[in-house]
């Protein structure tokens, strides 16, 4: 029996290019970088004092008691989400929310909340301990409040695999739609871990940069001179929808999610395979659901942090997977614009694969000065035009644990 056909009728963002899907869409094809220095007082001591915070703060676009009421990583969610379900026009229909779905990821969850409530109870003792933490920090409050604002209750899944969350959020929800169990689920990641702790953290572990030039030109995946990521924040929705019930509505389709890949390295629980073996895997299991062969592949947005070995790793896959025809692919790291959204990077970079399709225009990879000799790839510098006909791309995500989701996309 043939797959369900599952298609993308809706989209929203609020990123370190713009508070909206037009707006970081723009600025992906002009190359602008979202990376800046941090204000914060607490920067001033920090090892790495840069970061991708969104465009548009959450307080400028919702209400202030609501709002409150959420952790960061909630807010982007909720935000996204709305831009998505208006986008859709699925707030003009009458649908059945019995068969309405969520499922939003994070990779770290309300780290804030968690941990600005911890010095509370250092400083002021378990009175002044919000009676909200626990429903703010708790992982699947970004999934759970946007159910909530949809009455969407079909279900409220929260996928948790680190920095390939946002991707296994949209894999979970073809599956949901292709199983019968719903007929549109928002899906996609969040994360908002700008703090710190998450920051020290990461970088004494040697994976952020510690680059202290321009803050623009840090993220510089498959350059010779990248030493690490750029840590961003923010959250990308996508509305998937089964075909029959597009259609039926006279939805506006943007593209097609063909199939999805997930594996597992069990390799090391930070460090990638360096042979690539399991992200290889997972490419492959994607074209194989999909139905497409290798040479239907016409872009990929790759996973590619600015990190010494997993660039190399990643460019080891391509060529592995797609054979010859790896270096007739454009490939992209948006990441060299937006930074690393962790759990929400998956999610971000599934709409810029969309958009690519749909406009048929695929963006640039920035700070690309010296291409590393171990990487054999065509990373174009600007917005590449991408050929006409029937087309498909691809959107990988690995994260730490070894986890490996590459979903594949084509044109409708």
């Amino acid at each position: 029996m043939p797959a369900k056909r599952v298609v993308i009728t809706g989209l929203g963002t609020t990123s370190p290019l713009g508070g909206d899907v037009a707006s970081t869409w723009e600025a992906m094809l002009k190359g602008q970088s979202g990376v800046r220095h941090l204000t914060d007082d607490w920067a001033e001591n920090m090892p790495v004092k840069i970061a991708a915070r969104v465009a548009v703060e959450p307080s400028e676009v919702l209400e202030r008691v609501r709002a409150r009421r959420l952790d960061r990583s909630a807010q982007f969610a909720v935000i996204a989400a709305e831009e998505a379900w208006k986008d859709s026009g699925l707030d003009q229909a009458e649908i059945d929310k019995d068969r309405l779905g969520v499922a939003i990821a994070s990779g770290i969850g309300g780290v804030t909340t968690l941990l600005d409530n911890y010095d509370t109870l250092l400083e002021k003792g378990p009175r002044r301990v919000s009676p909200l933490a626990v429903p703010m920090l708790m992982g699947n409050a970004p999934a759970a409040n946007v159910s909530l604002m949809l009455g969407a209750r079909s279900a409220a899944n929260t996928p948790v695999s680190a920095c390939a969350s946002g991707n296994e959020g949209i894999s979970l929800a073809l599956d949901q739609i292709r199983l019968g169990r719903s007929d549109i689920v928002l899906a996609g990641g969040t994360e908002a871990a700008i703090h710190p702790l998450p920051i020290a953290a990461f970088a004494n572990m040697m994976a952020l940069s510690k680059n202290a030039g321009d803050p623009t030109t840090v993220s510089r995946p498959w350059d010779v001179a990248r030493d690490g990521f750029v840590l961003g924040e923010g959250a990308g929705v996508l509305v998937l929808e089964s075909e029959e019930h597009a259609v039926a509505r006279g939805a506006r389709i943007y593209a097609e999610v063909l199939g999805a890949g997930i594996t597992a390295d069990a390799h090391d629980i930070a460090q990638p395979d360096p042979a690539g073996r399991g992200g290889s895997r997972a490419i492959l299991r994607a074209l194989a659901e999909s139905g497409i062969e290798a040479s239907d592949i016409v872009h990929i947005n790759a996973h590619a942090t600015s990190t010494p070995q997993g660039d190399i790793a990643e460019g080891l896959m391509i060529h592995a997977t797609l054979g010859s025809h790896a270096n007739e692919v454009v490939v992209t790291s948006t990441k060299s614009m937006t930074g690393h959204l962790l759990g929400g990077a998956g999610a971000l970079e599934s709409i810029a694969t969309v958009l690519a399709i749909h406009h048929r225009l695929a963006p640039p990879t920035i700070n690309l000065d010296n291409l590393d000799p171990q990487v054999e790839l065509d990373i174009p510098r600007e917005a590449r035009e991408l050929r006409s006909g029937d087309i498909a791309a691809l959107n990988n995500s690995f994260g730490f644990g070894g986890a490996n989701v590459a979903v594949a996309f084509g044109s409708y």
